[in-house]
């Protein structure tokens, strides 16, 4: 059975004092509730809380991931953190092909595929992200996009490597503009995906493969989203800086 996942993307947000106050808030809550069966909880902070969230992420019952990664194993990249990097501080998740990355970082679905094998290679889980633009919704390409983001990302791995990824849809259209996706269009599109991997690998990999909402999602609609059958969680944003938004979202389910 796929699992139910809500991971909480801090984006560039956050000083250490206050990013140490929001894990501590997340554990208590964590600590008084129970969280739905079949459902888990990710953090991704900033790369220079990773280590704080690991010490914290043991006593408790979220995992940790990182918000990038290079797509190299190592080298002179000024800046940059590797995979190897990452697994060396027991990290498990990992997201790539952000919105943001791509709009202004120029990732493209090249460098998310070797994004994603640097990632396989050290036993983390890529959380990969597709979505189209306005433009593209607005010229009715959002499938197009979707597919080639998919194809071009991930279909060169064998079935037992798409085993290990999560998948997260942002309706890029739907962030910070005022305009709002409803939970059919969420459906149609998470549906769209699930068949595309079915295509690809067979109906039990498309089955087991958790499909995650990115599109402001917030505890006021999570509950309608989450109630679609190809809906399986969500990538948050701005409602994952607050602890009891963030743990009220994961109780949705």
């Amino acid at each position: 059975m796929r699992k139910n996942i809500v991971a909480g993307n801090w984006k560039m947000n956050k000083s250490f004092g206050e990013a140490d106050e929001l894990v501590n808030g997340i554990m208590t809550l964590l600590e008084e509730k129970e969280l739905p069966e079949n459902t888990m909880m990710i953090v991704c902070p900033p790369f220079p809380y990773l280590e704080m969230c690991t010490d914290y992420s043991n006593d408790s019952y979220f995992m940790v991931g990182a918000q990038n990664v290079n797509d190299n194993d190592k080298g002179a990249y000024t800046g940059e953190v590797s995979a190897e990097m990452l697994k060396s501080l027991e990290i498990e998740y990992c997201i790539v092909g952000h919105s943001e990355r791509r709009a202004y970082y120029g990732e493209t679905d090249a460098i998310v595929a070797r994004k994603v094998d640097q990632l396989l290679k050290n036993e983390i889980h890529p959380i990969v992200c597709c979505g189209e633009v306005l433009e593209e919704r607005e010229a009715g390409k959002q499938f197009d996009v979707v597919r080639r983001q998919i194809t071009d990302g991930l279909f060169h791995l064998t079935p037992e490597q798409f085993g290990e990824i999560v998948i997260a849809y942002e309706p890029v259209w739907a962030i910070g503009t005022g305009k709002t996706a409803t939970p059919a269009q969420a459906q149609e599109i998470h549906a769209f995906i699930r068949g595309l991997i079915a295509d690809k690998y067979g109906k039990e990999v498309a089955d087991n493969t958790s499909i995650l909402y990115g599109g402001s999602c917030k505890p006021s609609n999570a509950k309608e989203l989450f109630a679609n059958p190809d809906v399986d969680g969500g990538l948050i944003g701005g409602a994952s800086l607050k602890a009891e938004d963030f743990i009220d979202i994961a109780m949705a389910f």
